[in-house]
C-alpha cells in the first residue's frame, strides 16, 4: 500500500517508491499549482486514470532524461527539415497541444490526460510555469511538446505528431532553443523506444535528484517565453 496524501501534506521520501508498479509513490493530494510545483521540484509527477483511480504520484527509477545538446537529429530528419516549409513557435497554443496529446490514439485507446489534468496544467501555463513548443505547417499544428519548466529543467509531459516527423521536429527545435530558454536537462520520465532514438538515456535516482537540486532554485521563478516565430533556418546548419 502507498500512503494517502491530504492536500498540502509533504510527499514521502522518493526512496519509498514501489518497485511494482515501478515508481508508484503516493496517492491523493490535489493538482493545485502549489502541489504540482512542489512535486516536480522533487522529481515527482502525477499519472492516473481519472475514470477509476485517485491521483497517483510517481518517482520511477531509473529515470529517462535527455541532455538537449545530445538530442539526435538523423540524416532522414535533416532531409525532411530541408524539404519542408514550417514555422516554430513557443506558447502559441498550449491548451491545443495538450488537447491533441489527450486525443484518442489511432488504435482507439485514450490517454491519461483528463479534463482535470488539462485544467491544472493550463493554470500552470497561465502562471508561467508550463510551456509548449509548436511546429506549424499550412496553418495547422504538425508537431508539439508541452511540459513544466523549473530552473534549468524542462519536465516533458507529452508530445504530439499530427504529421510525419512532427514530434521529432519539435524535439529538434527544443534542442536549438534550449540555450536561449535556459534548459540544461529534459526529464522524459519513463523510457520508450521513440525517446531512445532521440538521444534519451537512463540515470539512477540519486543522480537524477542531484541534478534537480543543482538546476532548480529553492523558489523557481515564472517565465514568459519569447513570442518570436522562427522558420526552418532555426533547425538547419549551413551544411545541412
Amino acid at each position: 500500500m502507498v500512503p494517502w496524501l491530504e492536500p498540502g501534506t509533504p510527499f514521502p521520501d522518493t526512496d519509498t517508491a514501489l518497485s511494482d508498479p515501478e515508481g508508484l509513490l503516493a496517492a491523493g493530494a490535489d493538482l493545485s499549482p502549489e502541489t504540482l510545483l512542489r512535486a516536480y521540484s522533487l522529481g515527482i509527477f502525477p499519472w492516473y486514470d481519472a475514470d477509476y483511480q485517485p491521483i497517483l504520484w510517481w518517482s520511477p527509477a531509473p529515470r529517462c532524461v535527455i541532455h538537449p545538446h545530445k538530442i539526435h537529429v538523423s540524416r532522414s530528419l535533416t532531409r525532411h527539415l530541408r524539404r519542408s516549409d514550417f514555422t516554430v513557435t513557443l506558447d502559441r497554443a498550449f491548451e491545443t497541444v495538450m488537447r491533441q496529446c489527450a486525443a484518442p490514439r489511432a488504435d482507439g485507446t485514450g490517454t491519461w490526460i483528463s479534463e482535470e489534468m488539462i485544467a491544472a496544467y493550463v493554470r500552470l501555463h497561465t502562471l508561467g510555469y508550463a510551456h509548449s513548443l509548436e511546429i506549424w505547417q499550412d496553418g495547422q499544428i504538425a508537431g508539439g511538446v508541452y511540459g513544466i519548466k523549473l530552473g534549468g529543467v524542462f519536465f516533458g509531459e507529452s508530445m504530439v505528431s499530427p504529421r510525419p516527423n512532427g514530434s521529432k521536429m519539435a524535439f529538434a527545435a527544443l534542442r536549438a532553443l534550449a540555450p536561449a530558454l535556459g534548459i540544461q536537462l529534459i526529464d522524459a520520465q519513463v523510457e520508450n523506444p521513440h525517446l531512445l532514438t532521440l538521444g534519451a538515456e537512463l540515470i539512477d535516482r540519486p543522480s537524477f535528484e542531484g541534478l534537480l537540486k543543482a538546476l532548480i532554485p529553492d523558489t523557481p521563478t515564472a517565465e514568459r517565453w519569447p513570442e518570436t516565430e522562427w522558420n526552418r533556418s532555426l533547425l538547419l546548419t549551413p551544411d545541412a
